[in-house]
């Protein structure tokens, strides 16, 4: 009989002689034959590496490790990635363990042979047709065996000392292709029921059940025991759909039955199996089985029903993927399909559970505990937002989206909401999910230091398990977790167990907008993500991996943020939290312009230039310049490393900064380097004032040689001791991190991620009135402000013949209609077909090595050839192709030019409004007021009826304001530049001194005046009197007092308006009305 590998012969010998020694070992000795098929896929993942030119791992060169590596270059489909398990497992277990059985060899020689074929079609004839698999006879008895061993052994010998020597395809395609082509030969696999069924063992074993279609079965004997979890293989029913009435699988946890499983073939629909058989079955539980049963709930006698072929869970092919399970307890439920297996933990959990009783409990239970002054003391927005969470939870919503802004509490609100939704035992087990450990750490810290009930935290009350701890017990109720771990864990295990889908019924996800990784130098955390796109598919996979209610934060909603957890269900903006004094508002920012960065840095034709290489660290100069060369602001220390620009506006910022001062500064670079420039130049600056050493320090990724702990301590070190205080980053402290005195910022760096950019200004925004910060501060000498100032979002560029690539790029993301993106590609093609004429030698290898091996041509013909919305993603995806026409020259680490110009600083100016100066400012500010005063509402009532003002109509004013942007620190400010006086007055003051002419005084001397008339008016008690210094103090903090004000905060907690007004003699609302018109009774014009 002819070997079922010989189609390898021509291509692969060695393959095809590992394949038919396999064979022949099935009978007359399967340890070897397990041994021989675990070697033949350990080569052909050798020779993927080969004919795709990947570098097998200095370190750890494992066989395991190689396949991880596949996986993560996306050239191993789950399929394969099954196989490949399956057999470098049972390799394992016959060399290790001395394990044998025909059985399981007959099954895993199918594998191989499925894998050869996916092989073959994926990397050597792409039109071959395999003729089918047919089990190998019994021929050790005809035949002299031990000679035709001897043979095949001698030959792989020689093979294997041969396949270093394999070189890469000639016909090479590029990686993208690859996996293209590597999917869709994958997809053809059609693996049989028993083999399905082998994989489905493998998959139940490693969320912890006892799983072995050829052992674990009713027929040899296997019945439930307590203490065990047994998947018990052909448990017979007295169903007659199927005809014999075996159900493939009954799932036991000690001696109660809790599942029955139905296995088809690869290609079956699922759901449909649910319905017939799988209801069936669980209907028609023996007689004799009795004692095995929970309960019954209606005609069902297993409560839980699953049915699955063995694929990966595909949202495309759902019906035909994944593990559908079905409650049938409750006759309302509906199937749905899961990504993983439950876990015998997970089920009695689900068992347990009484969500209709968990969701009344949940409504009934009070906020007070949240808003105790003592403990969380949340404010009104945060419990706003918990309470959409639980209405979109109780509405059954699978997925909620709440968008707070940066300093606006979220991790508390966070800690609020997790603790009411365990104690109304709604959740049984959380997620707290971040994106790096700094986040989780803090988190951490607030678990542990937040009093909630019985002045005991989070962490005291509940199990929480941290960073470092992998695996949950039962009494876990609190994981926190980095995405990276969980993609670790979820997407490259290679392990012997995994996490069930059940290991979290909630999970809460911090910080929700991340994915801007292409404005980010890469980390080691980021080398799990190819692009991208790469790290937005492996955080969704994370995400909807586990069968849990997704509850997501973020302040900046991004586009693929709202593509998973859906519109936002509570906004809470960070305009509305300056407003009612929840965060600080930002100064106009400093503009600083030099010489060279209004001019830029030019290099005439002829000019020799210094280059910096910094792979070899080394700086030469270069051949005569054969034309002009300019680098503008944006290319400054990215492109072009310019010292004196640099050192002329650090001299400048740092007349305005104080390292030994209480507010801290938080300086944005470009880059490691960059930071380290910019760490030496203040040091030199600061050296003559005599400014301690550790004041100024870089805290990026490769502090301490990039050791995480390391990291860390550097970050707490800056949030909790005096020094340092002026610290250099580049990505590390851009989201997340809360330092409240941080009072200035400093961007030395463009960037081009309005969600990056609004991340880095979140750093400054919280209160800190430990030392007096009313605002921050932000110093712009590269003009990103500016830039991204217009409505803090990119606009698309208008597309003309000057226009680059990068324009045109930015410009094809923003367009909504096909039309406009149609004729927008078409531009990029018209440009790519002019500039494809100036690729040659050096910038066309690395085109084509960007482009994956693609010619300019064949690159253009493919876009051509793609529909409107698949080339707008191809363009994306080739951004770095792009790049590289619009420089004309690339290198992943590319030497840059080294300026040594002088620079000169030209001005250093406010940008009040559109950049105006304050003075224009003033004015503007007046007309509007002018102008609108009659059409305002709000605007109306400040002047002629202040007394009337509501907190209500103040936010709305305020927002109105600063939808033109008019705001209250960048009003005086502006007044303080103008006039020499620094008044400090409210928004209120300003617009009735524009509009009445009334004297501007500030808003402290405004309710000292207004509190000392009503005092002189009257004959207060002592009581009264202390009341009175209440009210005052809080009308320092907020500029309206009503009847409402005294059922908020501190008042309602000593009694509210009922217990004051009963103080004041029942005349509360008399000394109201009488202290609001003095507030404004000097003021007439």
């Amino acid at each position: 009989m002819k070997s079922n590998f010989s189609f390898l012969e021509e291509r692969w010998s060695l393959l095809a002689s590992i394949g038919l020694m396999a064979e022949k070992y099935i009978y007359t000795d399967s340890n070897s034959c397990l041994i021989k098929l675990g070697l033949f896929a350990e080569t052909i993942v050798r020779l993927i590496f080969t004919l795709d030119n990947l570098a097998e791992p200095q370190m750890d060169n494992t066989h395991a490790n190689r396949i991880k590596i596949l996986k993560n270059e996306g050239l191993l489909p789950k399929d394969i990635d099954n196989i490949l398990y399956a057999l470098r497992v049972a390799r394992n277990k016959a060399a290790h363990d001395g394990y044998e059985s025909i059985e399981q060899a007959s099954i895993l020689t199918g594998f191989a042979y499925k894998l050869g074929v996916w092989f073959m079609q994926t990397y050597g004839d792409w039109n071959y047709e395999p003729v089918g698999f047919a089990m190998p006879e019994d021929t050790s008895k005809n035949i002299d065996f031990n000679t035709v061993i001897k043979q095949q052994e001698e030959k792989i010998q020689k093979l294997t000392e041969t396949i270093s020597k394999t070189t890469a395809n000639e016909l090479a395609v590029s990686l993208a292709e690859r996996r293209k082509r590597s999917h869709s030969t994958a997809e053809k696999i059609n693996l049989s029921e028993k083999e399905t069924r082998y994989l489905i063992d493998e998959q139940l074993r490693k969320v912890g059940w006892e799983a072995d279609t050829l052992t674990i079965r009713y027929s040899q004997g296997t019945r439930p025991q307590k203490g065990r979890n047994l998947a018990i293989a052909e448990w017979p029913t007295d169903s007659t759909v199927g005809g014999n009435g075996y159900v493939d699988y009954a799932l036991f946890v000690g001696t109660h039955l809790v599942g029955v499983v139905e296995a088809k073939r690869h290609f079956a629909d699922i759901p449909a199996v649910i319905d017939y058989q799988c209801k069936d079955y669980a209907k028609n539980i023996k007689a004799e089985h009795a004692d095995y049963l929970l309960g019954r709930w209606g005609e069902y006698k297993a409560p839980f029903l699953f049915a699955t072929n063995g694929r990966k869970y595909l949202k495309q092919l759902e019906t035909k993927s994944g593990i559908w399970f079905l409650d049938a307890r409750k006759s309302t439920n509906i199937a749905k399909a899961l990504q993983g297996w439950v876990s015998p933990q997970g089920v009695m959990e689900l068992f347990a559970q009484d969500i209709d009783k968990a969701n009344q409990d949940l409504q009934h239970t009070s906020y007070d505990l949240l808003t105790d002054k003592d403990g969380l003391n949340l404010r009104d927005y945060q419990i706003r937002a918990i309470k959409a969470a639980e209405q979109a939870v109780l509405d059954g919503k699978q997925t909620v989206l709440l968008s707070m802004a940066t300093g606006t509490g979220k991790t508390r609100t966070i800690l609020g909401m997790i603790y009411r939704l365990i104690k109304a035992d709604r959740f049984k087990r959380v997620l707290f999910l971040v994106d790096r450990s700094a986040l989780g750490e803090q988190a951490q810290d607030v678990f542990k230091e937040v009093k909630l009930e019985d002045l005991m935290t989070l962490d005291e009350i509940y199990n929480i398990k941290g960073l470092d701890d992998k695996e949950i017990d039962r009494e876990t109720k609190i994981h926190v977790a980095t995405v990276q771990s969980l993609v670790k864990r979820i997407l490259y295990n290679d392990g012997e167990t995994m996490p069930a889908v059940s290991d979290y019924d909630l999970i809460i996800v911090d910080e929700a907008h991340r994915g801007y990784i292409l404005d980010k130098e890469m980390g080691e955390d980021e080398l799990l993500y190819r692009n991208q796109e790469d790290y937005i598919s492996k955080y969704r996979t994370v995400i909807d991996y586990f069968d849990a209610v997704k509850i997501a934060l973020t302040a900046t909603p991004a586009l693929h943020t709202t593509e998973i957890f859906g519109k936002p269900v509570f906004n809470y903006s960070y305009r509305e939290a300056v407003i009612e004094g929840y965060l600080v508002d930002h100064d106009a920012p400093h503009n600083l312009k030099t010489k060279l960065s209004i001019d830029g840095i030019r290099y005439k034709k002829g000019d020799i230039v210094a280059i910096y290489d910094p792979v070899t660290g080394e700086i030469t100069n270069s051949d005569e310049l054969e034309d002009e060369l300019k680098f503008d602001i944006e290319s400054f220390n990215r492109k072009v490393i310019t010292e004196p620009f640099n050192r002329t506006v650090l001299q400048e910022i740092a007349k305005y900064i104080n390292p030994d001062g209480q507010g801290k500064t938080l300086i944005y670079a470009v880059d490691d380097a960059h930071a380290d420039l910019v760490v030496k130049l203040l040091k030199e600056i600061y050296e003559d004032y005599g400014v301690d050493n550790d004041a100024i320090m870089k805290i990026t990724g490769s502090v301490g040689g990039g050791n995480k702990k390391k990291v860390l301590e550097a970050i707490k070190k800056y949030k909790n001791e005096k020094y340092p205080n002026l610290v250099v980053t580049v990505d590390l402290l851009t989201t997340g991190i809360d330092i409240p005195e941080i009072a200035t910022l400093v961007f030395m760096r463009r960037v081009k991620s309005r969600i990056l950019f609004e991340q880095m200004l979140g750093r400054a925004t919280r209160l800190c009135p430990d030392i007096g910060k009313t605002h921050f501060e932000i110093f712009d000498p590269v003009g990103v402000y500016e830039s991204l100032e217009p409505v803090n979002t990119m606009k698309p560029v208008v597309a003309n013949a000057a226009a680059s690539f990068e324009d045109l790029i930015n410009g094809l993301a923003t367009l909504p209609a096909e039309a406009q993106k149609k004729n927008q590609i078409d531009l990029i093609i018209a440009k790519l077909q002019r500039a494809k004429r100036k690729v040659s030698g050096n910038i066309l290898e690395h085109f084509i090595d960007l482009a994956d091996g693609k010619n300019p041509d064949q690159f253009i013909a493919t876009l051509q050839s793609l529909p409107v919305n698949k080339a707008a993603a191809y363009i994306k995806n080739n951004k770095r192709l792009f790049e590289l026409l619009n420089e004309g020259s690339y290198n992943p680490a590319r030497p840059v030019v080294v300026s040594f110009k002088e620079d000169e600083l030209v001005y250093h100016t406010r940008g009040y409004g559109n950049a105006q100066k304050p003075e224009d400012y003033l004015e503007e500010f007046k007309r509007f007021i002018v102008d609108n005063k009659d059409k305002i509402a709000a605007l109306t009532i400040v002047c002629t009826r202040p007394k009337e003002l509501t907190r209500d109509t103040l936010k709305s004013l305020r927002l109105e304001l600063d939808r033109n942007q008019f705001t209250e620190v960048q009003l005086n400010s502006a007044w303080r530049e103008v006039s020499n006086e620094d008044i400090a007055a409210d928004i209120i003051t300003f617009i009735r001194q524009q509009a009445l002419g009334s004297p501007l005084i500030s808003h402290e001397q405004r309710i000292k005046n207004a509190v000392t008339k009503l005092k002189k008016n009257h004959n207060f008690s002592k009581m009264e009197l202390d009341w009175l210094g209440r009210i005052e103090n809080h009308l320092l903090h907020e500029s309206i007092l009503e009847p409402e004000t005294f059922e908020t905060g501190a008042f309602k907690s000593k009694g509210g308006y009922k217990v004051i007004n009963k103080i004041f003699g029942n005349k509360l609302e008399q000394i109201i009305a009488e202290l609001n018109d003095y507030l404004y009774e000097d003021w007439s014009a």
